[in-house]
């Protein structure tokens, strides 16, 4: 009853795969607040991915389950490091920019700071990076392991100033389970 109770409280979209998928790798995304979300989304994460040695099907599996999960976004995906350069990597959203060099747009700031980008209106972002004319506001995290910087997690929304401190701190927090897992 609990289960019912919180799973009606928060926004989450309703997809057929999701409980056949929740039953083979135990996970129930069930949160009453943001903190718990994330901490539900953590638990997803370290199940779909502990086992899995490859590192694109993790950012896929990854990618999915955010964009599953998370309310209120239009993208959700990652960008590559390979050669001090973004390339794009498993995602969910409309077709995105293919390369990005370090230090260009919210994505190459994140990359070439490794620092996370909470960027509540891009279009006042200097040299914003339009891949789809509808995303308001974005959330870039640097996934780093060892010291080297792997990729980023990008998210897109098309709502103005979506993400706050908390979807930081909880995607910063995804990306430490994720980043062995992918090097």
């Amino acid at each position: 009853m609990a289960s019912e109770r919180r799973r009606n409280q928060v926004p989450l979209a309703p997809h057929p795969t999701i409980p056949y998928i929740a039953r083979m790798y135990s996970f129930d995304i069930t949160a009453d607040s943001k903190a718990e979300l994330y901490r539900d989304l953590a638990a997803a994460l370290d199940s779909l991915t502990a086992e899995e040695p490859d590192p694109i099907a993790n950012m896929a599996n990854v990618s999915a389950l955010i964009g599953q999960y998370l309310p209120d976004l239009n993208w959700s995906g990652f960008y590559r490091n390979l050669n001090d350069e973004l390339v794009l990597g498993p995602f969910q959203g409309k077709a995105a920019c293919i390369r990005i060099p370090f230090g260009k747009g919210v994505c190459g700031a994140a990359a070439a700071t490794r620092e996370t980008q909470l960027v509540e209106d891009v279009h006042a972002f200097p040299g914003h990076i339009a891949c789809d004319a509808a995303s308001r506001s974005e959330l870039v995290v640097p996934i780093v392991h060892q010291g080297e910087l792997l990729g980023v997690l990008d998210l897109d929304s098309p709502l103005p100033a979506r993400f706050d401190a908390g979807d930081a701190a909880g995607c910063e927090a995804l990306m430490r389970i994720l980043a062995p897992r992918i090097a």
